[in-house]
């Protein structure tokens, strides 16, 4: 299985609106990332649902520096 099949099944939350979130970012901006940013997202998924909905619409902030840029990049694109 490659790395992105398993960020893929990874990225599924079992709720639609995450689950759209998360996979526009690995079907959009995961080819062009570097290997920071994809491991940034891939510690992202270790995240609890709360916690990452939170962040994504806004009601809070990510406490890892490194998952802000890739909140604001989701947010930004789905105006979340």
């Amino acid at each position: 299985m490659s790395e992105l099949a398993r960020l893929r099944w990874r990225a599924r939350r079992g709720t639609r609106e995450l689950d759209r979130l998360l996979g526009w970012w690995l079907d959009e901006r995961h080819p062009a990332a570097d290997e920071a940013t994809r491991s940034a997202f891939a510690a992202l998924l270790d995240c609890p649902d709360p916690d990452l909905w939170d962040w994504l619409t806004g009601h809070a902030e990510p406490e890892e520096p490194r998952f802000a840029a890739i909140i604001d990049e989701i947010r930004a694109a789905h105006r979340v």
